[in-house]
């Protein structure tokens, strides 16, 4: 893919991350067989991961705004243009020794996403899209699977740990999806959930409680694979709701309406 000055700028960012995690990712297994703060340590591997992030991206555009998980926002001299960064999208699979993480960036412009990168660096896959230019992993163009039946589809999710508010009704949609599709797979990264929807893995996927920065170069992606992605109430922004549901074309209608029926 041709990109633009601003996504190959994006995608320098990433794999300079992506190199510094897979680093401390290597050092991850020797850390769990201890006590001493393997939770720590992957604290500080996210950290260092935004800051080289932020480093890369304000270096090249220094008037735009910023948005990241670690850092929080910040205004830029361009009020029309922000950053949006989740410099380690799967922080658990990441502290598990689990391969299954990602570095993700968004371009948003006058509140759109225009450009977006979701880089998984321990398979080496890149997954890029400008808005209106389609989507792409590596060199391979990318389009949404071409299922049509509930009953065929693999779906995806984020099911809350701990108390969270959102888990009854994330277990609701699992037993009103679960018997009528091929399966639901939890594997613990938005970011690379969305992207495998992108690339037809996934057929669908859906979140109740999620940041900017987990979805933000996702609903991208998918949009230009062909797919579409919404807040999952009805009528309202996928930021502003803090929740998404994306699918292929097909699939998005029946989808959405299992999960915004009524308790």
């Amino acid at each position: 893919m041709q990109g633009s000055a601003n996504l190959n700028l994006m995608i320098k960012a990433a794999r300079k991350a992506g190199r510094g995690l897979v680093k401390d990712f290597r050092e991850v297994e020797n850390l769990q067989v201890s006590v001493k703060g393997a939770g720590d340590f992957v604290s500080r591997a996210d950290i260092a991961s935004e800051r080289t992030i932020r480093d890369e991206l304000m270096a090249g555009r220094p008037t735009y705004g910023w948005l990241g998980e670690e850092t929080g926002t910040a205004e830029g001299a361009d009020p029309t243009r922000r950053w949006i960064v989740d410099p380690l999208g799967g922080t658990t699979n990441f502290l598990h020794g689990l391969p299954h993480w990602s570095v993700s960036i968004a371009l948003e412009h006058k509140g759109e996403i225009v450009s977006a990168v979701v880089f998984d660096p321990a398979k080496d896959e890149m997954f890029l899209a400008e808005k209106g230019q389609g989507a792409w992993m590596n060199e391979s163009r990318l389009r949404v699977s071409g299922r049509r039946v509930m009953a065929e589809a693999i779906l995806a999710t984020g099911v809350p740990f701990g108390a969270k508010k959102t888990l009854p009704a994330t277990l609701r949609d699992l037993a009103r999806l679960m018997p009528v599709s091929a399966g639901v797979r939890h594997w613990g990264s938005a970011a690379l959930d969305l992207a495998y929807v992108a690339a037809g893995r996934f057929d669908g996927y859906w979140e109740r409680e999620v940041n900017p920065w987990d979805v933000a170069a996702g609903i991208l992606l998918v949009r230009e694979a062909g797919g579409f992605s919404e807040g999952l109430r009805e009528g309202r922004e996928i930021f502003e709701s803090a929740s998404i549901v994306a699918a292929n074309d097909g699939l998005f209608a029946p989808l959405a309406g299992v999960l915004r029926a009524p308790a």
